[in-house]
């Protein structure tokens, strides 16, 4: 093995880092560290100046290690190894010691700790980095075909997006039509466009493309494999097939709450939600003269902590219409907050008020009341300005709720192991970085199966899943990491401990010389370790992370000398 010659740059990372560390005085201390040829501090080493000097340094200090000591490797590891990549390094042959999340901004104020705690970290990444071994990625052919999970406005518009792209589309809708929700919508904010135009055109565009195979009443009973190559079985009515599929888009969407109990709603037939009220005035037209609508129901309360964000211009929405339809009708809309983000909203919103809609705030200490005998007569609330509780009588009340998780959610969580949010709508791998992807390579989220959306953010986010799912179909192959496990077959006993504890289903047992061994799937493998650490044999090796890496990091840690 060549002798490691080692570059280590230290980071300011502006003033999280450099407020607090002694960077200069750091780089001095690395300097004398074993094997490290080259040191030395940038501003922001993320920047274009700060990778230059990566790439400059390679071939002009001869270096086969590169150390980053800066912030995190979940948001800038890609970046820097891309970088030593260019300059012809292996990837693998950097290492990342984060000295800002786990240094700088835990000890703001023992800067002289954090400065000794950054200079050990950066110890432990050296004494690692020279027993690195470059690593090779595998090829894997892609399937230019997608599964697409949900047949609303949303799944639509991924399905026409990559189909326009010339791949093959399986639209996968568990009702007996396309369309979603917005089948139940009366018009659309901020334009008052007609929801039936808007969707009757896209589920035709979808009829008459050839590239889109619609399922209807269809569910996705299961699916397995990773990246490129998905196996997917549909339960249609009973009726079992089978796809293969390259990528796969989650759009199944949210529903409506249905608050039982609240404001009367299953008591009295004249407080119904805002899709019923949608559903009326779209059927049959409104024609009430006291309205009175309620925000807030069901949530931003403790069992529900969230805000759905386009609930109160749905409410808004409707309220305006109703105001066109019969100028001489009271509307009033009862409120916590009003969620109007964006200019045309904003202005939507100041339309309603000229046009008559009365807004009143209340509290969650001061909840609204709703009065009747047989149906809702009466809604006693609180009125902050005027500082009474205020009586309107009513014709009908309308009770805002927000968007919930789907039944179906944790079922189909498990079936593609992806995860869920404390709430139970699907958790995107970074809120940021990569909001329409999983932590699951392959598999695309979007919609109101992610969060509450209203319809142009579910479109764009449909168009972002789209073209995620695009990349690797269009390119007919994709490299997984290369940090995976790797099982030393001579010790393996075969007694399949590593099996069951494996979260992505990458390992199983096989026959070999006679015995059974575990056999890992490269493709599949996320490089987690816990088949490593599960191991009783020590059979498992983990590429990038082996033990004696490891071991030489806490070695380091306590070695009184460089």
């Amino acid at each position: 093995m060549e002798q490691a010659r080692i570059g280590v740059f230290v980071c300011h990372c502006g003033v999280n880092i450099g407020a607090y560390v002694d960077v200069p005085q750091v780089v001095e201390y690395v300097k004398g560290l074993p094997n490290v040829v080259h040191a030395e501090r940038n501003l922001f080493t993320c920047s274009e100046e700060g990778i230059s000097a990566i790439k400059k340094a390679i071939p002009e200090y001869s270096l086969n290690r590169v150390i980053v000591a800066s912030c995190t490797p979940r948001t800038h590891e890609r970046l820097f190894r891309a970088a030593c990549e260019e300059a012809g390094l292996n990837k693998y042959l950097f290492e990342f010691v984060n000295i800002r999340d786990q240094c700088s901004w835990v000890h703001m104020r023992e800067p002289g700790k954090a400065t000794e705690k950054a200079k050990e970290l950066i110890k432990m990444g050296v004494a690692k980095a020279r027993l690195l071994q470059p690593l090779e990625e595998i090829e894997i052919p892609v399937i230019p075909s997608c599964l697409v999970m949900g047949g609303g406005v949303v799944g639509i518009s991924a399905a026409l997006n990559l189909a326009e792209q010339g791949f093959e589309v399986h639209l996968v809708e568990k009702e007996g039509e396309l369309g979603g929700t917005l089948l139940d919508i009366y018009k659309l904010f901020p334009t008052n466009e007609q929801a039936s135009k808007l969707i009757g055109a896209l589920i035709q565009k979808v009829k008459d493309h050839s590239k889109i195979k619609t399922h209807l009443s269809t569910k996705v009973k299961d699916a397995s494999g990773f990246i490129g190559n998905f196996d997917a079985t549909l339960d249609e009515d009973g009726k079992e097939s089978k796809l293969k599929v390259g990528t796969i888009i989650v759009a199944t969407g949210a529903e409506e709450l249905k608050p039982l109990g609240q404001y009367g709603y299953g008591k009295f037939p004249n407080v119904i939600t805002q899709l019923e009220l949608e559903q009326r005035m779209k059927k049959e037209g409104f024609d009430g003269q006291n309205v009175v609508m309620i925000n807030c129901v069901g949530a931003r309360v403790p069992e529900r902590t969230y805000c759905s964000r386009f609930c109160c211009m749905t409410a808004v929405k409707n309220a305006t219409l109703i105001k066109e339809s019969n100028p001489t009708s009271k509307v009033w809309l009862l409120h916590r907050d009003l969620m109007a983000y964006g200019v045309e909203f904003e202005n939507y919103y100041r339309k309603s008020m000229e046009q008559g809609v009365r807004f009143i705030r209340y509290e969650l200490e001061k909840l609204p009341r709703v009065i009747g005998n047989g149906k809702a007569e009466k809604v006693k609330v609180w009125h902050q300005l005027r500082g009474r509780e205020v009586e309107l009588s009513v014709d009908i009340v309308v009770l805002t709720t927000p968007l919930i998780p789907r039944a179906d959610n944790e079922e189909i969580s498990k079936m593609l192991k992806v995860p869920l949010s404390e709430q139970g709508f699907f958790l995107e791998a970074h809120l940021k970085l990569m909001p329409v992807e999983f932590a699951t390579d392959g598999i695309y989220l979007c919609g109101s199966a992610r969060w509450p959306t209203d319809i142009a953010e579910g479109v764009s986010q449909a168009y972002a899943a789209a073209a995620k799912a695009a990349i690797p179909m269009r390119r007919g192959y994709v490299k997984p990491e290369a940090i995976t496990a790797l099982v030393d077959e001579d010790k393996c006993s075969g007694c399949g401990t590593c099996e069951p504890v494996c979260p992505f289903k990458a390992i199983e047992l096989q026959a070999r010389d006679g015995k059974k061994v575990s056999h890992i799937s490269e493709a599949v493998c996320k490089g987690c370790g816990t088949c490593g650490a599960a191991c009783p044999a020590g059979a498992i090796i983990m590429n990038h992370f082996r033990d004696v890496e490891i071991l030489a990091q806490i070695e380091a840690l306590f070695s009184k000398s460089n």
